[in-house]
């Protein structure tokens, strides 16, 4: 992913996250915008690209969420991480491939938070496992619809691209 597709789908996630917890304030406990930005960066394979994009990430939805800062930058970055070296182990070429991989990391960011949230503080809430799984399950769902988008507009464009090219003849 390049820089300015990177910082345009963190610029998205966060009007999308302003948005809904503007107007649909229990939509944000079950779609977490900034993992799902974390895994398809991470899907590029490349382990630097996904912890600095995790991290940034992280940070970024720390700021924008009630807690203690730095819970979400940690998780994201440990799962951008995981995720990129998972990925240079395995090949995700479809849209269904990628929705194991979010669902994974959503369960596993929430396990990192968890386990800080239980150090941190003397007595920290316990979340709801099924609302955990339906967490993972949406945001997955998520992620592989765009996944799908972002394939479809590649496509897109480099048929367009080529359908250019071919009209120019030299000489």
């Amino acid at each position: 992913m390049t820089a300015s597709r990177y910082f345009v789908g963190l610029a998205l996630a966060v009007l999308a996250h302003a948005v809904a917890a503007r107007w649909a304030p229990g939509l944000i406990s079950y779609l977490d915008f900034f993992v799902v930005l974390t895994v398809l960066t991470a899907l590029s394979g490349d382990p630097l690209q996904g912890l600095l994009g995790g991290f940034l990430v992280g940070n970024v939805q720390d700021s924008m969420t009630v807690g203690l800062f730095g819970l979400y930058g940690f998780a994201n970055t440990l799962v951008g991480y995981v995720t990129a070296k998972i990925v240079q182990r395995i090949v995700i070429e479809r849209a269904m491939g990628v929705f194991p991989m979010v669902a994974g990391a959503v369960l596993a960011q929430q396990l990192i938070v968890l386990a800080l949230t239980s150090i941190l503080l003397p007595s920290p809430p316990l979340p709801n496992p099924i609302h955990l799984v339906l967490r993972a399950v949406a945001c997955g769902v998520l992620g592989s619809v765009l996944f799908a988008l972002g394939g479809w507009w590649r496509g897109r464009s480099a048929r367009r691209r080529r359908s250019r090219m071919d009209r120019v003849h030299l000489g």
